[in-house]
């Protein structure tokens, strides 16, 4: 590959996800907690989007929760996922009051349901989900 059509490097992730990341790699899901206002915050923010507050920590939480809706990928544009089609992208409710996002893995596609218990999964250091 020639320099002038090399992959450019992935920029180094924001700051405020580091604990997350650390936090995924040891196979522990946690969530944002605003010292503030006391607000759960999900996905990772640099700053409380309820009061604007700087001071979020990471909280571990149980690593279960319901779907709350999804969607069956069947053609991918992403290019790390063409190939693995179908797969399930979805949001999913958990008992803190926010949502997170993730595949749902170890069930085939079409047995994925809304309000279906799944619990946490870390696949490559990242959160995925599979039935309960």
């Amino acid at each position: 590959m020639s320099a002038d059509t090399a992959t450019p490097p992935l920029p180094d992730p924001p700051t405020h996800l580091t604990g997350y990341r650390a936090a995924c790699a040891r196979g522990e899901l946690v969530v944002q907690r605003c010292a503030g206002c006391g607000r759960w915050v999900q996905l990772p923010e640099a700053a409380c989007p309820w009061c604007g507050g700087g001071e979020l920590t990471y909280e571990p939480v149980t690593g279960t929760g319901v779907v709350h809706t999804f969607t069956v990928v069947h053609r991918s544009f992403a290019p790390g996922y063409r190939g693995r089609e179908p797969y399930v992208m979805a949001w999913v409710d958990l008992p803190v009051g926010v949502r997170a996002f993730g595949h749902v893995v170890g069930c085939a596609p079409e047995e994925v349901r809304i309000g279906m218990p799944v619990r946490v999964t870390f696949v490559d250091e990242l959160p995925h989900w599979r039935p309960a």
